[in-house]
């Protein structure tokens, strides 16, 4: 009878213990996100161009995509979402990326993507439970810096824009075939509760507090609405 009670009293206390590691796991995630963001748009020149910003319906941070990291051959990273609302950035939900191919070398491992929704075609993409990069939603290669009209032009033909940084380099790539699937389980851990994903980036549910400096992060950058 002791035994079963020491092991039920460990059951017990693993449970909050393991929730608090995985909530843990999560805020680094929204860390690593307003990281890469704040490195990246802090240099104007090298950066998502000014136009851009200010259309930007939904951003998206993939920070650290792994290569080859669970099947041969294949890219595999998890980010986080946020969106425009009538009241500022909604609370972020968390992402899944995964593709045989991303179509860039020079980074190897640890490559961060950014992706941004630049109308609202490109919001409802990203409300699905998955969709494909290119098939499901027509995709670009973001330009960078301050060519006004390169900004201009290609956001007339696509609903995402998506950018690669590796070594340092930040620039535009093609990540069509590469599919973006909800992560439902993290969301869902990250709050605390259950809500869906349309509930959330319609900002119908208030952020929690661990993404705070991520928020801030996005509306310094992208603080111009449409």
């Amino acid at each position: 009878m002791k035994k079963l009670l020491v092991v039920v009293c460990l059951a017990g206390m693993s449970v909050p213990a393991f929730c608090a590691s995985d909530t843990a796991k999560l805020d680094d995630r929204i860390s690593s996100a307003r990281a890469v963001l704040d490195e990246i748009m802090s240099t104007p020149d090298k950066s998502i161009p000014d136009g851009i910003a200010k259309q930007a319906v939904c951003i998206g941070v993939i920070p650290g995509v792994v290569k080859g990291a669970f099947i041969f051959g294949a890219e595999y990273g998890q980010g986080v979402v946020t969106c425009r609302t009538g009241h500022g950035w909604s609370g972020p939900v968390f992402i899944r990326m995964a593709g045989g191919s991303f179509g860039f070398q020079i980074g190897g491992q640890g490559t961060d993507l950014v992706l941004v929704a630049i109308n609202q075609k490109g919001f409802q993409d990203l409300l699905a439970s998955k969709f494909k990069i290119g098939g499901d939603a027509s995709a670009a290669a973001g330009p960078v810096g301050r060519d006004t009209q390169a900004s201009t032009d290609i956001s007339m033909r696509a609903e995402l824009l998506t950018w690669s940084r590796a070594r340092g380099l930040f620039a535009g790539i093609d990540l069509n075939g590469v599919s973006v699937s909800q992560n439902k389980d993290d969301t869902d851990t990250f709050y605390s509760g259950s809500h869906s994903f349309d509930s959330i980036l319609h900002g119908n549910v208030p952020p929690p507090p661990a993404s705070r400096e991520f928020l801030e992060t996005i509306s310094k950058y992208f603080r111009t609405a449409q």
